[in-house]
């Protein structure tokens, strides 16, 4: 996650320091602040408005060392959707307070609350009514394990429901740990939490379908590949497979394409990170996979989408596909769904 904070006052300013200190073992820190007061290691600013406009789009968390009213001010004409907008949290000058103000569930925002309080000893303030009252949060939940939200309807009546104390069913084609007590296993509850890949299934009155994201894409395409051609080769693919995009977590490729401009923009187009392997790597990537001996010629190696796609332990689903020099293969990564699990 890129996080931004802004500092108003040389108290702010330390407190930003400390933060980013803290958060920067797992997450990607930009510090800035007022002009005059500028250190080494922020990014100063005369407008605070359009400083907050040129980054939100851009990052997954804001944290405003300010007044919440500043920041909710900041923030007000750029706020769109509780899928998209980022997490943004206040903490007033003296650190006495964290506030979460925006995506609380899904953007990670009470996460990253909970986590600035504990490292600066503040108290951590969470107004969602899930997290106030101790019930499970589909949003939470579905953001910390990597799951697809299909209804945005159902998960608010989901929510509801808990908020209300009605038990909720858990339907899961997956193995898990950590259930609530507030979820059964029961089919007599109204609404229930469908995590399967297949979306037609109705097992409940109310069913949220959460489809997990855990299909890692290899890729490999000769150079300078037309990234509009590349991107029809992949969606495709895809269709003629069954797999929605938005099940894609990864694409992975060899090194030798970490700088290919038809990857690099699909990547950046649908915000999916890249991951490149040595071909060595690749190589003692285990599995039955297609061979070519003019593509371990080329690239040392004799396959570079399926074993890339299956590099990290995934099992393939998709075995290589060929078009006009581009090659492409899925691999499903294994799920372990855990109730207990934060994003940060």
């Amino acid at each position: 996650m890129n996080i931004a904070f802004f500092a108003l006052t040389r108290n702010g300013v330390k407190l930003s320091e400390t933060l980013a200190a803290s958060l920067s073992d797992r997450h990607i820190c930009r510090r800035y602040c007022l002009e005059k007061y500028a250190d080494d290691g922020c990014v100063t600013f005369t407008d605070l408005r359009q400083t907050v406009a040129a980054v939100f789009g851009q990052c997954g968390a804001l944290v405003f060392l300010c007044a919440c009213g500043i920041a909710v001010r900041m923030i007000a004409p750029l706020v769109v959707s509780k899928i998209t907008d980022p997490a943004v949290v206040a903490v007033d000058e003296r650190g006495r307070f964290a506030v979460s103000l925006l995506s609380g569930h899904l953007g990670g925002g009470n996460a990253l609350t909970r986590r600035i309080a504990d490292v600066i000893g503040a108290e951590a303030v969470i107004t969602t009514a899930t997290d106030a009252g101790g019930r499970f949060s589909p949003d939470c939940f579905a953001a910390a394990n990597h799951l697809h939200i299909c209804e945005m309807n159902a998960a608010k009546e989901v929510a509801a429901a808990a908020v209300n104390g009605e038990m909720i069913v858990l339907d899961s084609d997956y193995p898990y740990t950590g259930k609530p007590d507030d979820l059964t296993e029961n089919r007599a509850a109204r609404c229930g939490v469908c995590i399967s890949a297949d979306t037609q299934k109705y097992p409940f009155a109310t069913t949220l379908h959460l489809v997990p994201q855990n299909i890692i894409l290899g890729v490999g395409c000769k150079k300078n590949t037309s990234p509009d051609l590349l991107e029809r080769f992949i969606m495709d693919t895809l269709s003629d497979y069954g797999i929605p995009l938005f099940r894609v977590c990864e694409l992975h490729t060899i090194d030798l394409k970490k700088d290919e401009k038809a990857i690099a923009d699909f990547c950046r187009k649908y915000r999916l990170p890249l991951k490149t392997y040595p071909p060595k790597t690749l190589m003692n990537v285990k599995g039955d996979f297609a061979s070519s001996d003019f593509v371990l010629r080329t690239t040392g190696t004799d396959n570079v989408c399926e074993r890339s796609a299956a590099a990290d332990g995934g099992t393939l689903i998709v075995p290589k596909q060929a078009r006009d020099g581009m090659t492409l293969a899925a691999a499903e990564r294994e799920l372990l769904l855990d109730f207990e699990r934060s994003l940060l």
